[in-house]
């Protein structure tokens, strides 16, 4: 279920690029990727990896930007995930 999640949530966000950054398409692959990444891993273990300190930079940026993309301004709030993106995982 999990992996079927994150794909549709990759789908879905891929396809809202593809759509002129779409904000409804974006926001429902936001939400399906993060869902998917909670059954994959588990509550515990997504929430101790996004809340470490050190990575509360790349956290907040990232989560910040599902925020703005569910407020529908979908261009600044890919910007902010993308980079929120890279600071977690680099």
């Amino acid at each position: 279920i999990g992996v079927g999640l994150v794909g549709f949530g990759l789908f879905f966000l891929l396809f809202g690029m593809l759509l002129y950054f779409d904000s409804v398409l974006l926001a429902f692959g936001n939400i399906l990727f993060l869902s998917g990444l909670v059954f994959i891993i588990g509550f515990k273990r997504t929430f101790t990896f996004f809340f470490q300190r050190p990575k509360m930079k790349g956290t907040s940026f990232f989560l910040g930007g599902v925020v703005i993309v569910l407020m529908r301004w979908p261009l600044l709030g890919m910007l902010l995930e993308a980079y929120g993106f890279i600071n977690l995982f680099r």
